[in-house]
């Protein structure tokens, strides 16, 4: 493996054998766990639209976790190499789901909405552009086939 190559696993094992299996679909839980050496077995489920547990993670919560997680991350990555001194970031994510008729479905779009605190308040119009730079070096938004927006709000602290 070189330099440029990077492997992930983890396990999925589902728990929610309700005693019959799929013998119907209501005759089993959505329920399952996300298993990662050495990390806290995160507990998922499908969304409660789809007779999930809203108690557990869904795997489309987890996409738009993953999204504002790479997004925010690239972002305090290309801050650094721009001189930019980024005090607080919250962001508070949407995402778009279509169904379709068939019973498939697809995110439409994305919107990340970064509230970026700064030190110094002359640096705010670069920090507004250096979204742009964290959206094209972010592994999982240049993985996905439809659109991430941004609308980042800037502070000072």
């Amino acid at each position: 493996m070189g330099l440029s190559e990077h492997h992930y696993e983890l396990a999925v094992q589902w728990t929610g054998n309700l005693g019959d299996g799929t013998t119907s679909y209501r005759a089993y839980s959505r329920d399952h766990d996300i298993i990662i050496p050495g990390l806290p077995v995160l507990t998922g489920s499908a969304d409660p639209t789809f007779h999930g547990d809203r108690e557990r993670y869904n795997p489309e919560q987890l996409l738009l976790a993953a999204l504002a997680q790479c997004h925010m991350l690239s972002y305090l990555h290309v801050a650094v190499k721009h001189g930019v001194v980024v005090t607080d970031y919250r962001d508070e994510a949407t995402g778009m789901l279509r169904l379709n008729r068939d019973g498939s479905g697809q995110f439409e779009r994305v919107t990340l909405r970064p509230r970026v605190t700064l030190a110094d308040g002359g640096q705010a119009e670069l920090a507004a552009r250096l979204h742009h730079e964290a959206n094209q070096v972010c592994f999982i938004a240049r993985s996905v086939n439809f659109p991430v927006e941004h609308e980042p709000v800037t502070v000072v602290a």
